[in-house]
């Protein structure tokens, strides 16, 4: 999930449905509102977050350090006007880039996915579990070299278990992954429903279930 702070609730509002059409959950704040969130936030809930976009809003580099204190997700601050004494100053606050606007929704996700691979120290374009290939900007996985097409919703689910390769996850942190953290109307059982597919389709190229399920502990992607 991406977290958009502007004090504009066109803009944070327009970005989330713009990340919506790519198949990446994310929802928009105000800077008072995610002052006070990432704050008071569980730890399981700011965990499926994973990437910050900091608008126009004041006091951006102190949201940057409250966000550097609870999680070490992405942050990038979009910026309206070119401005060298403010990006350093956001740098030095913890922010991982800057960019300047307009820019496109695709070129957001590149970016959180290089800023990843940067934290991992990995040179590979990807992340390799197994046989799997996942990638985390749009991008279908792939299977011992072979595009595997998944629905958005199920490779958003791949993703975030390979993210968490080794842990097991709980169906809430997967919802909130997928659907954000504020998805009301949504049942969290419609995520049983999607990982019952994404086993299928993976079982049918791997020919095996890597996904190990336990009840009332959650998920854990197994691999050979």
């Amino acid at each position: 999930m991406i977290v958009i702070v502007d004090e504009r609730e066109t803009v944070s509002g327009g970005y989330a449905s713009w990340f919506d059409r790519e198949g990446v959950s994310a929802t928009g704040l105000g800077p008072k509102d995610f002052d006070q969130w990432v704050e008071t936030v569980s730890e399981p809930d700011i965990s499926a977050v994973e990437a910050f976009l900091l608008g126009s809003c004041p006091q951006r580099q102190m949201l940057s350090r409250k966000i550097r204190g609870r999680s070490s997700a992405a942050v990038i601050a979009l910026n309206d006007h070119k401005s060298l004494e403010e990006t350093l100053e956001l740098f030095a606050a913890g922010v991982d880039d800057v960019v300047r606007k307009p820019v496109h929704v695709r070129e957001i996700l590149a970016r959180i996915e290089a800023i990843r691979r940067r934290s991992n120290r990995s040179e590979h374009e990807g992340v390799e579990a197994g046989d799997l290939r996942v990638f985390f900007d749009g991008r279908d996985p792939e299977v011992r070299g072979e595009v595997l097409p998944l629905p958005r919703r199920e490779r958003r689910i791949l993703e975030y278990l390979v993210m968490n390769k080794g842990r097991r996850v709980t169906k809430s942190q997967i919802f909130n992954s997928v659907y954000g953290l504020f998805g009301d109307g949504i049942d969290e059982t419609v995520i049983e429903s999607h990982i019952s597919k994404l086993r299928k389709r993976l079982r049918e190229r791997l020919g095996y279930d890597p996904i190990d399920s336990q009840r009332y502990l959650g998920y854990r992607l197994n691999y050979q």
